[in-house]
C-alpha cells in the first residue's frame, strides 16, 4: 500500500502528460482536453481580431475582455501542467533539467508567450504596447493541430527536408541585398542625400526591389542608378523564385511518395526477427529440415561467430547461433511495432500490476524481461524496477 502511495504522483503525472499531449485519443478525457485547448485558441484569436473593430468593441467589449481572460488563464494552466509533466517528455532526466529543457524549447517559449504578456502590463504599465505585440505568438499554437492532419504535417516535412537548400537561397538573397544596397547608396547619395541618407536606406530599397514589392517611396533618379535598378529588379525575380521552387519541388516529392505508397500498397514484404539460440532451446542440435516451422516462415540466415551460414536443410543448429527468422505478414493484419521500455525507480509503472496500468487500447504488453528471464505477462504480474517491458503497438498503415 505504501508503495502505491509513493508512486501516486508519477502515475498522476503520466496521466496528465497523456492529457496535455496533442493527438492522444485513447481516452475521452484526453480527447476533451484537445477539443477545449483548440477551442480556447480559436476563441482567443477570434476575439483578438474582432476587438480591433470599434463598432463591435463598443457593443461586445466586456464579452471580449472576459473571453480573453478565460482563454489566457487556460493557456497559463496548460503551461504549468506541461512544466510539471516535462519528466515524461524527457525521460531519464531530473525534474529540474527536464523542466528547463521544455521551458527553453521553441514550444515552451511559445506556450509562455501565449499568456505571460497579458499579465506583464500589471507590473510594467509603460510597456503595454510592446507586450500586446507579443500576444501574436499565440497563433503559432495552431501548428499543434498538425498531430491530427497528415496534410498539415507535409508542410513541416517539406521544410525539414529542404532546410539546407532554403538556408542557402536565403544567404544568397541576403548577400545580394547587402551588395546592391551599398552600390545604390554610392550611386544615389550625392543626387539624393536626404533619400539615400545612409546604408540602411539602400537596404530598404534593395529589399523592396529584390522581393518585387516596390513601394515607390524610395527610387533612383540618376542614369546609372536607374540602370542598376533595372538589373537588380531582374535578379530579384530570379532570387525570389529560388525558395519558391525549392518548396514546390518538396511538395511534389512528398505527394509523389504518398502516391507510390498507395499504388504499391498491395505488395507484401517479409518481416525478420533475430534471436540467440540457447543450449536449452528445442532447436539446439537439430537439422533445419527437422524443424517444424509454421507455414510461410523460414530461416533466412544463421550467424555463427563471425561467419554467416546459408540455412540449408542439413545444417545443424548449435547453441550460440544467431538465427534470422523471416515470415510473411498476415493478410489484412495491421502493422505492429515492438517497443522496449526500461522501468526505472521513478517510472510511473514501478510497483503496479499490469491490470492497473494506464495503457492505450492500441498497445499490448507481450513480454517482461527480469534478471535475464522472460516472463509471460498476466494481469496480476507486478512491474518492478529493472524490468524491461516489451509492447506491441498498432500503427496506422500510412505511418508504418
Amino acid at each position: 500500500m505504501g508503495k502505491k502511495e509513493s508512486n501516486s504522483w508519477p502515475a498522476l503525472r503520466a496521466r496528465l502528460f497523456k492529457m496535455v499531449s496533442v493527438g492522444v485519443i485513447d481516452d475521452p478525457i484526453n480527447q476533451s482536453y484537445d477539443v477545449i485547448s483548440t477551442g480556447a485558441l480559436i476563441i482567443n484569436l477570434a476575439v483578438s481580431v474582432m476587438a480591433t473593430f470599434e463598432n463591435l468593441n463598443a457593443v461586445y467589449g466586456d464579452i471580449f475582455i472576459m473571453a480573453e481572460q478565460i482563454t489566457v488563464l487556460f493557456f497559463g494552466v496548460d503551461y504549468v501542467l506541461r512544466v510539471l509533466t516535462a519528466p515524461e517528455l524527457y525521460p531519464g532526466k531530473s525534474r529540474a533539467r527536464s523542466a528547463a529543457q521544455y521551458c527553453l524549447s521553441a514550444t515552451g517559449i511559445i506556450d509562455l508567450l501565449s499568456f505571460l504578456p497579458y499579465y506583464l502590463p500589471v507590473f510594467f504599465p509603460s510597456g503595454m504596447a510592446a507586450f500586446r505585440m507579443f500576444r501574436v505568438v499565440r497563433i503559432l499554437r495552431l501548428f499543434r493541430i498538425n498531430a491530427y492532419y497528415d496534410s498539415l504535417n507535409v508542410i513541416t516535412e517539406v521544410l525539414n527536408s529542404k532546410k539546407q537548400q532554403l538556408l542557402s537561397s536565403v544567404f544568397i538573397i541576403a548577400t545580394l541585398m547587402l551588395g546592391s544596397s551599398l552600390c545604390m547608396y554610392s550611386l544615389e547619395h550625392e543626387a539624393q542625400p536626404e533619400v539615400f541618407a545612409n546604408a540602411f536606406s539602400g537596404i530598404w530599397w534593395s529589399a523592396s526591389t529584390l522581393l518585387t514589392v516596390g513601394y515607390g517611396d524610395i527610387y533612383p533618379i540618376t542614369p546609372m542608378g536607374k540602370f542598376f535598378s533595372i538589373c537588380i529588379t531582374f535578379l530579384g525575380v530570379g532570387m525570389v523564385a529560388i525558395p519558391t521552387g525549392i518548396i514546390s519541388a518538396g511538395f511534389v516529392e512528398q505527394y509523389t511518395q504518398f502516391k507510390q505508397m498507395g499504388e504499391h500498397g498491395k505488395e507484401r514484404d517479409i518481416q525478420f526477427l533475430n534471436f540467440l539460440l540457447l543450449p536449452q532451446d528445442a532447436w539446439t542440435g537439430k537439422c533445419i529440415r527437422d524443424l517444424e516451422l509454421p507455414t510461410n516462415t523460414l530461416i533466412a540466415a544463421i550467424r555463427r561467430g563471425t561467419e554467416t551460414i546459408v540455412p540449408r536443410g542439413d545444417v545443424v543448429l548449435l547453441a550460440g547461433d544467431k538465427i534470422v527468422l523471416g515470415g510473411e505478414p498476415l493478410r489484412g493484419s495491421k502493422p505492429l511495432e515492438l517497443k522496449e521500455m526500461a522501468i526505472g525507480r521513478k517510472h510511473s509503472w514501478n510497483g503496479y500490476a499490469i491490470r492497473e496500468l494506464d495503457i492505450s487500447r492500441r498497445e499490448f504488453i507481450v513480454l517482461v524481461k527480469r534478471n535475464g528471464n522472460m516472463i509471460v505477462p498476466h494481469g496480476s504480474l507486478i512491474i518492478r524496477e529493472g524490468d524491461t517491458v516489451y509492447l506491441y503497438k498498432e500503427l496506422d498503415a500510412r505511418k508504418a
